[in-house]
């Protein structure tokens, strides 16, 4: 039985907040990058301007793009509250304001799931509930009360809690053949052939192996390292490497130069007290502050780390392999891990007069789209009740039956879905297989 002294000792202990105040400048910095960068990159025109309509989470069918530009204009004002974060203006506002704006952009759209965009949501509403501008912001200024040099304890547990969890489950499901053979690092650096300079040793052979296994074992340990005094140092130096490798490689956006951030987090408070913030006081009393809520506070902690435990495993308690059914692949921490290929046909029939038509998909489908209808199931049974909306407003009853094959990882492509099931009319489960995925060969 842990004792209360414990939780008080561990989470209630008041100790310096330098470190917060500073990642709280470049989470700031970093998110505000990330919406104005993608306007500039013409991410937000790909995704959410071009095409007719967006592959949402599925449940969240209300969530659609603005018309017109009004996506630009979304962006843009979620850079702007990235700037207030990073300043400390209003900032809990500013924070919950960006939190939902980017919670609505990532459920109302599939066709650029990232990982690390589901990291980003997570960050987002954590920040809201983090004291990180009590110092070093706009906030005090205006009210100079507001001003504190300390934090509890719990928000470094907290932090470290959550990454080790994300680098846990990211090096635990790299173990399975196709990664540990480096097949799947190799057909991922065939994609990055024409890069200049590096594009030929990318093809070679034991990179593809250094790829796999450092990837293992840097996810595997890092976290454990940074914690250990005697190789943080060293640990840091891989960090910088590792992230800036895939920020040139992978071109993940701000992901690698965020996840060097939380580097603040491991390192003695002192010393990032006297690189960043000298004028500072440092916080050196050992206080114990225990707020009222404090039952309240560990059930809610404990509730978020079982459901952040629970989430990566499901997978394993649904029928087949999530390489092909995609089935507990979201928001699971199953980073690059697989590369897939397929085709798919529409049949259209019509209930009342038996007419069959083929979809052309090009006419409702942007590239991006494309590619992940080929291969993704989900994709498949929305595009289809699409189809039979549309339809439905023109006053028509059709079913809708596909033909997809998909490869997985180079190997020779097997039939995805069953062409005899109406996917108009067939249900889609959150929580268990849904029959209609056929069978695959898959280890």
């Amino acid at each position: 039985m842990i004792s209360t002294h414990f939780f008080e000792r561990n989470l209630f202990k008041q100790i310096d907040n330098s470190a917060l105040v500073v990642f709280r400048m470049c989470f700031g910095f970093l998110i505000t990058c990330e919406a104005w960068g993608a306007i500039a990159t013409g991410w937000v025109k790909r995704v959410f301007v071009e095409p007719q309509f967006t592959f949402n989470f599925i449940g969240f069918d209300f969530l659609q793009p603005l018309p017109g530009d009004g996506m630009y204009y979304y962006f843009g004002l979620m850079g702007i509250f990235g700037v207030f974060v990073m300043i400390g203006l209003k900032y809990r506002w500013s924070m919950l304001a960006y939190a939902v704006m980017w919670a609505c952009v990532y459920l109302m759209q599939k066709s650029s799931y990232n990982n690390h965009y589901y990291l980003l949501m997570l960050l987002n509403f954590i920040m809201c509930f983090l004291p990180a501008s009590r110092y070093a912001s706009i906030d005090v200024l205006l009210k100079p009360s507001f001003k504190k040099i300390s934090m509890p304890r719990w928000v470094l547990v907290f932090i470290i809690l959550q990454l080790w969890i994300v680098y846990t489950y990211a090096a635990l499901a790299k173990l399975y053949p196709d990664w540990l053979d480096s097949s799947v690092p190799g057909i991922l650096m065939k994609a990055r052939a024409d890069y200049w300079l590096i594009g030929d040793v990318l093809q070679e052979p034991w990179i593809h192996k250094i790829i796999a296994y450092v990837g293992i074992f840097f996810d595997l340990l890092i976290i454990p390292a940074l914690l250990y005094k005697r190789t943080r140092t060293f640990a840091f130096v891989v960090s910088i490497f590792f992230h800036l490798f895939n920020s040139i490689i992978f071109q993940i956006g701000i992901f690698p130069y965020l996840s060097l951030a939380f580097t603040l987090f491991f390192f003695p408070s002192e010393l990032i007290h006297r690189l960043f913030l000298r004028r500072k006081p440092y916080y050196e009393e050992e206080k114990i502050i225990v707020p009222p809520y404090k039952n309240l506070f560990i059930a809610a902690l404990s509730v978020w780390f079982i459901i952040q435990v629970a989430l990566p495993s499901r997978h394993w308690f649904f029928t087949d392999n999530v390489l092909w059914t995609e089935e507990g692949h979201r928001l699971s921490w199953r980073m690059m891990l697989r590369s897939k290929s397929g085709s798919s046909s529409f049949k259209i029939v019509n209930k009342t007069t038996g007419k069959e038509t083929y979809v052309r998909k090009r006419d409702y489908l942007s590239p991006k789209q494309l590619r992940s209808i080929n291969t993704k199931p989900d994709f498949i049974w929305q595009f289809a009740q699409r189809l039979k909306e549309e339809y439905a407003e023109k006053g028509e009853e059709i079913e809708v039956y596909v033909r997809a094959r998909v490869s997985v990882n180079g190997r020779k492509s097997q039939i995805l879905i069953d062409p005899t099931v109406d996917m108009a009319a067939a249900p889609y489960y959150h929580f268990k297989h849904n029959p209609w995925i056929l069978p695959s060969k898959l280890d």
